[in-house]
Order: structure tokens, then C-alpha cells, then sequence
């Protein structure tokens, strides 16, 4: 297939993990990917031959400085002319409590998780309504949902604003061909939870109905359905994979 057949997407987060995940499994079946992260040379090796054939693109860059978003969105149309899909990944995870949390956690915190989902959303939505087509999936969390088990109130609030927002988006861009979907895991292989402790992880799996952790690739999956699959009557959802953690 020529590359300028081939469908793009904006992947923030992308260095690790999850992200990382999802930008490969869109790579592996025939997209042209922006990877967006802080830092991105520890995996430059490994899609060098993507980036020499045009079908991936870097951005070294702070999702929270809307300058470098406008920014990256112009590139992508200048050499690609379109974009798909647009994944909004990046976040910042942390198990402060209430008590010890300051200012400039809690500011960080809704600036990368629930801002760039914002801003970076904002940036595409004129491209995607120009096409008449697109689809905006929203990596919230089970923390978003339930509240904080692991991780701080900050992160829980800002990954129940995504939610929030994927409702505000939907309604705005579904006159247009353009679908916006949130994606909430909870317990999923990562390097964060390589820092957590064994005897908590062996504990947190006996919650969970189907005996085990979820692997980064079932998600990327789910979210390469929400992007790629006939889903033009689904927007405005949260898709659930969490092993039945939490039922609904």
C-alpha cells in the first residue's frame, strides 16, 4: 500500500507503556503514527526504519504548551494532509494523599492529564470537522470512575474530567462525522506497575474476577477498534477493560 493511502493518528504518551502499546499496534497495521512524549529517544531504535519511510513522525514535546500542539498538528497536515485519529494518552500518575498534596502537583496534574486532553482535542476538532470524519478516544482510568484505590485525588479528579469531556466533545462533534470515546483500564501491565510492590499486586489480582492483570496489548486493541472498526453510532461512551474490577 502506498503511504499516502494509509490513515493517521496522534498517539500523546507514546514513549511507554500503554501509549507505546497502542502507537505500535496502530504502526503494525498499516497507519502513519505521531508519537508525542517528553522524551522519545529510547525508542528511537526501534521505529527507525518508520521514521526514515515517512510512516511515523516524532514530537519531542510538553503536552501542556499549546504552542507545541498547534504546532504538531500543522506538521502532521503539512506532510500527511490529514489526521484519523487523535489518542489522548498522556498523564502523570501519582499516590499523594489528600493531606500531603500541593499546588503544583495538583496543577501539573489536570495541566498533562485533563488539559491536553482538552487543548489537543480542541486543536484537532477544525481538522476533523473539514474531513467530515474522525475519532477521539480518551484514555481515562478506573481511578476516574471509582476513586482513588493507588493513586492520588488529583489524578482521580482529572481522569473524571476526561470523562466529562468526552461527553462535551461528543455532542459538539457528532454533527460532523467525528466520534469521541473514553477507554478506562484499571490493573494493566505498565512500567509503574513494575514499582509497586509483589505481595500488592498478588493481593490486587485475587479482586479481580478474571485472575490476573491486563496486558498493554488488549488495549491498544480496544482502542484500535474505536479508531479503525465500524463505529461511526458509538461516541460519547466509556469502554470498561479492567477484568471486571469494576461492573456496570
Amino acid at each position: 500500500m502506498d503511504v499516502s493511502e494509509h490513515r493517521t493518528v496522534i498517539v500523546t504518551g507514546s514513549s511507554q507503556g500503554i501509549g507505546l502499546a497502542i502507537a505500535g499496534y496502530f504502526l503494525d497495521n498499516g497507519w502513519r503514527v505521531a508519537f508525542v512524549s517528553l522524551d522519545l529517544e529510547q525508542i528511537r531504535s526501534r521505529f527507525q526504519a518508520k521514521l526514515d519511510s515517512g510512516e511515523a513522525l516524532f514530537f519531542e514535546m510538553d503536552v501542556t504548551d499549546n504552542a507545541k500542539i498547534a504546532e504538531c498538528v500543522s506538521v502532521v497536515m503539512e506532510r500527511w494532509g490529514r489526521v484519523d485519529a487523535l489518542v489522548n494518552n498522556a498523564g502523570i500518575r501519582t499516590g499523594t494523599s489528600i493531606a500531603d498534596t500541593t499546588p503544583e502537583e495538583w496543577n501539573r496534574i489536570m495541566s498533562v492529564n485533563l488539559g491536553s486532553t482538552f487543548f489537543f482535542s480542541q486543536a484537532i476538532a477544525p481538522v476533523m470537522k473539514q474531513q467530515s470524519q474522525g475519532r477521539i478516544i480518551n484514555m481515562s482510568s478506573f481511578g476516574g470512575q471509582f476513586g482513588p484505590m493507588t493513586s492520588s485525588a488529583a489524578y482521580s479528579a482529572s481522569k473524571a474530567g476526561q470523562l466529562a469531556l468526552t461527553k462535551v466533545f461528543a455532542r459538539e462533534l457528532a454533527p460532523y462525522s467525528v466520534t469521541v470515546n473514553a477507554v478506562a483500564p484499571a490493573s494493566v501491565r505498565t512500567p509503574e506497575m513494575d514499582k509497586m510492590d509483589p505481595a500488592f499486586i498478588e493481593k490486587m489480582v485475587e479482586t479481580i474476577p478474571v485472575g490476573r492483570v491486563g496486558e498493554s496489548e488488549e488495549v491498544a486493541e480496544l482502542v484500535y477498534y474505536l479508531a479503525a472498526g465500524s463505529t461511526g453510532f458509538i461516541t460519547g461512551a466509556t469502554f470498561d477493560i479492567n477484568g471486571g474490577r469494576l461492573m456496570r
